[in-house]
């Protein structure tokens, strides 16, 4: 697909057009040329803008559509596929901005808010309120705008579901310009295709959010986190379903093997999770959160997840049952990537997600598999749902060729057993630009035609953040 170069005149033409601040050539900071894995893509957009609202972005779409160059929205930059990197140049616009939070509608339970907020920041307002944002992905300075983009999951997707299932209604601007609405304040709707659900997960390829409206919820008033130590990850992912079998809701349970909860709490300097217990060498653990209104609930609860986890395997079922407690638990967890991404030279991950019940077996190949490559392999991730964390990681920098050529041999193995098992290439962390091949080589020909379709009835021009997620037409 060809675009045409911005010229001077475009340039001034934008800057007229719009209220937030024009960046052109080495006034554009390097920040903006890469996303948390430069190894999927690097881009110097030719142009910078901050958007201060939806006229700004209205205005730089029409001009950019009239003229047929591309255009990408950045939000944090915190991905991890390079979904939000001007890989063909062209305009960039900074979301971060608009980072207002507009209304809270307590009787509608939603709140409105800007798309360059951070989820931190959102999260803290509706506690401080007595409400929940459930969504909870690992990286709290992201940009609502970028979860919702993403479909972000985390942490809580097992019990209270995705970014997807909070996202109500959204105020979007169009590759042509226009500015429309989709979906409603309302609870439930049947009123034609869900154009909303589309845009959801499009990772910023059909249209620019600039206002959305989620759903909240109450605070549960109770929170109680456990630490279940395992002699070896076999016996800790199999005992996963069992919890659920015996209709236990936790609202978080993580895996995580012995050597990557060293290595992050080496990096934030406390130690929280036994090493060896009872004479035991620990090898693996779940970490799992419960919630709720009712004490005594959680209380029985907690007794009847400790009796399946001890008669599965568990060392000992270790309680975090105050803030201080609950928050030294989960910091380990929460740093994993910064941990990974200073203590390894060269790294690439994938974020496949299969059935609960697949897990232990999908893991088990993983790690027989891995053992035919010049790289380590940590894994860790989302237990309850089947998302998984697999980070490929090398310190020999001379070697960086070897290391993608068997990173892509690799990631070929291990995706085409997630499909194998049931599963798919991407739980949360999207396709972007690092994932485009996997995704034509698995999904196939017939719902890649469709997307595409998707795609260019959204972007007859095939402008907006090109050579995402699908191939361009006719590449």
């Amino acid at each position: 697909m060809e675009y045409n170069k911005i010229n001077n005149e475009i340039i001034e033409k934008i800057k007229s057009a719009v209220k937030g601040k024009v960046y052109v050539g080495e006034e554009i900071n390097e920040d903006f040329f890469h996303d948390e894995m430069p190894i999927y893509g690097q881009g110097i957009p030719d142009v910078l803008i901050d958007a201060t609202c939806k006229e700004d972005v209205s205005e730089i779409m029409k001009i950019c559509n009239e003229n047929k160059i591309p255009v990408i929205a950045r939000g944090a930059g915190s991905g991890l596929t390079g979904a939000g990197v001007a890989i063909k140049n062209g305009v960039m616009i900074n979301m971060q901005a608009m980072n207002k939070i507009l209304e809270f509608d307590e009787d509608n339970m939603v709140v409105r808010v800007e798309p360059g907020v951070l989820l931190s920041t959102l999260a803290q307002e509706c506690l401080d309120k007595g409400y929940l944002y459930p969504p909870d992905p690992g990286e709290k300075n992201a940009t609502l705008g970028g979860n919702v983009s993403l479909n972000a999951g985390g942490m809580r997707a097992v019990k209270y579901g995705t970014t997807r299932d909070y996202v109500r209604k959204m105020e979007v601007v169009l590759p042509t310009g226009e500015i429309t609405t989709f979906g409603s304040i309302v609870s439930k709707s049947s009123t034609g295709y869900s154009l909303k659900d589309l845009m959801v997960g499009s990772e910023g390829t059909l249209g620019i959010i600039t206002e959305l409206t989620l759903k909240i919820v109450p605070n549960p008033k109770h929170t109680v986190s456990l630490i279940v130590p395992f002699e070896d990850l076999d016996a800790c992912i199999s005992t996963v379903p069992k919890l659920f079998q015996n209709n236990l809701n936790p609202q978080a349970i993580e895996f995580m093997e012995r050597d990557i909860v060293i290595a992050s709490e080496k990096y934030i300097g406390k130690e929280t999770f036994p090493k060896q217990m009872e004479g035991i060498d620990v090898g693996a653990y779940l970490l799992i959160t419960f919630d709720g209104d009712d004490e005594d609930l959680i209380d029985n609860t907690l007794e009847q997840a400790a009796e399946v986890l001890v008669d599965n395997g568990a060392i000992d079922v270790l309680v975090a049952d105050t803030p201080n407690a609950i928050r030294d638990a989960w910091a380990a967890r929460s740093s994993f990537l910064e941990a990974i991404e200073t203590q390894n030279k060269l790294l690439d991950e994938c974020d496949v997600v299969v059935p609960v019940t697949k897990i232990a077996e999908y893991i088990n190949f993983v790690n027989a598999e891995r053992e035919s490559y010049m790289f380590d392999v940590k894994s860790f991730g989302h237990a309850g749902d089947g998302n998984l964390h697999i980070y490929t990681l090398s310190n020999e920098e001379d070697k960086i060729d070897q290391f993608k050529d068997e990173v892509d041999k690799f990631m070929d193995v291990i995706y085409k057993k997630a499909y194998d098992l049931g599963g798919k290439i991407s739980g949360e962390h999207g396709i972007g630009n690092g994932k485009k091949k996997y995704l034509k080589s698995f999904e196939g020909d017939t719902n890649i035609e469709i997307m595409r379709g998707i795609k260019k009835a959204f972007d007859p021009n095939m402008i907006l953040n090109p050579d995402k997620v699908i191939a361009l037409l006719g590449e």
